[in-house]
């Protein structure tokens, strides 16, 4: 059975590798993206399946219009993807202004826009799968790539809430959590030199390490297709060893440190019969 998928960010990387396998498959694609020309290939060969238009996900006004548009123009939209972002790297110190509050209003305000707008939608309709593109580094962090942390950190947590929200309409979430994949992210990822206090420190160094192992892209989204059509979606989707380990590793790490602080925890409680002040 075909589905129909709904795709932000649908330019490069993970997003037209999500429109191109969903088109292949026999699946159709509302496909969105600050450049449609970019798309041309695909509509070539796929006709009216693919739907595309331009968007600037910060424009929030422009954003509910083509999401409004889209569904209007679909009988119904299955998955709608949260996919558009791009990369920081550099101290924090050494970032703009301009940047932080660009980097944010892109990978995080626009991804919280966008769920907001399309809920009614999915609701209207009976229900429906949201995907919403975070990353391992909304689980873990490096130096040097703060700004994308608080991002994803961010979006992480809305997205713990919003689930339990919208799953009473038939809604469910997904956070997808790749690690380090083998596509264009480094390469188009904005870069600010640090600057010379941070020269040869932990700011300064490779963000992706060469020893790591890396994931497939064509897998990585081949496995995002097989878990958001599957009867029960999960939460949270990790994908690749890399993000595994580093995951795991980190997530044990902070559990023994809070099982260290467990006395000085539960040393803070109201005592048994104290009188609220």
């Amino acid at each position: 059975m075909s589905s129909t998928w709904f795709i932000t960010g649908a330019s490069r990387d993970i997003g037209r590798e999500l429109t191109a396998q969903a088109l292949a498959r026999g699946d159709s694609v509302a496909a969105t993206l600050r450049t449609p020309s970019q798309l041309d290939d695909l509509a070539a060969v796929h006709g009216n399946r693919l739907w595309v238009r331009q968007l600037d996900v910060t424009d929030t006004m422009q954003m509910d219009r083509v999401v409004k548009e889209a569904f209007t123009d679909h009988k119904r939209i299955d998955v709608v993807v949260s996919n558009a972002g791009f990369a920081v790297f550099g101290a924090a110190e050494d970032l703009t202004n301009d940047l932080v509050e660009h980097m944010i209003a892109t990978n995080l305000t626009a991804s919280i826009h966008l769920a907001r707008l399309v809920v009614p939608y999915l609701r209207r309709q009976g229900g429906g799968r949201l995907m919403q593109l975070s990353s391992m580094g909304g689980l873990i962090a490096v130096p040097g790539f703060s700004l994308y942390h608080a991002a994803k950190w961010g979006i992480e947590g809305f997205y713990e809430a919003f689930a339990q929200e919208v799953e009473p309409f038939g809604i469910h979430t997904t956070l997808v959590e790749p690690g380090f994949i083998r596509n264009s992210f480094q390469e188009a990822a904005t870069r600010v030199p640090v600057s010379e206090p941070y020269q040869g420190g932990p700011a300064d160094r490779q963000p992706i390490p060469l020893s790591q192992r890396l994931g497939s892209q064509t897998k990585v989204v081949a496995a995002m297709i097989k878990a958001e059509l599957s009867e029960n979606p999960p939460r949270r989707l990790l994908l690749g060893s890399n993000a595994y380990g580093l995951v795991t590793n980190a997530l044990k790490e902070r559990l023994a440190t809070f099982e260290q602080q467990k006395a000085v925890a539960f040393s803070t409680d109201v005592d048994q019969g104290e009188i609220a002040s």
